[in-house]
């Protein structure tokens, strides 16, 4: 079975990876909340808070984020960059960033790239090879599959498909909130629901290339400024 670029080959498994998606949570909504703090009138920050919710990040914890986000607090003021390029053998790798210097950021990243068999693009060389989709990982041993399918497909989902007991629902990103509301109101619990860049097809990466990719991902994936890495290797065990 490879390991495969969804929301469940990526579940906080430790204390500190918790707390690691938890500062990228909260930056996400500082960002969103430049717009305005009224979740009800900022799309944006509506689905930056949902989010952290469905990640189980505590109430205190959002709340101050949108505060210092709106001006209500002092913090930081943060800039959204994605940066692009290729890991070992030709596979794609998109990191999405949120920076308060980019100056720092880009050679950093840029570092972590050459050091682990791959190296960063211009704008646009891999991001033909990814679409954003909404997804949702539900773990397959509390609900059953079927039930998942029906009210997802029936909401208006693409695909559900089930892999290492966790059932993935992808949609379209317009339908990603209808597809939110009838799994919570159908009170089908999920572990992670986001927006992904998904890649349309994968490479599949096998040896020292395989151990090598992991690596790149891991370590881009625990820079500070990267809330989110994307790839599209096919990992076998």
């Amino acid at each position: 079975m490879g390991r495969h670029n969804t929301v469940a080959g990526r579940m906080a498994s430790s204390a500190a990876a918790k707390a690691r998606l938890f500062t990228k949570l909260a930056r996400e909504i500082m960002v969103s909340a430049r717009a305005g703090s009224d979740i009800n009138s900022n799309s944006a920050l509506r689905a930056a808070v949902n989010k952290a919710r469905d990640n189980s990040m505590p109430k205190d914890n959002i709340e101050r984020a949108i505060k210092k986000g709106s001006g209500e607090m002092t913090g930081m003021s943060f800039e959204e960059i994605t940066y692009e390029g290729y890991g070992p053998a030709g596979s794609a790798v998109m990191v999405e960033v949120l920076t308060d210097n980019r100056n720092r950021t880009h050679p950093e990243l840029r570092r972590i790239f050459q050091k682990h068999g791959g190296n960063m693009g211009e704008m646009g060389v891999v991001a033909w090879m990814f679409k954003k989709k909404g997804v949702f990982v539900i773990n397959a041993q509390k609900v059953a599959e079927d039930k998942i399918m029906e009210i997802a497909l029936e909401s208006g989902a693409d695909d559900v498909l089930t892999e290492d007991n966790f059932t993935t629902v992808y949609t379209e990103v317009t339908s990603f909130a209808q597809v939110r509301e009838a799994l919570v109101k159908a009170e089908i619990p999920f572990e992670k629901a986001g927006l992904e860049l998904i890649p349309d097809n994968s490479v599949s990466l096998s040896g020292e290339n395989a151990k090598i990719a992991l690596e790149l991902i891991d370590k881009l994936e625990e820079h500070d400024d990267v809330q989110n890495v994307y790839h599209n290797f096919d990992i076998q065990e």
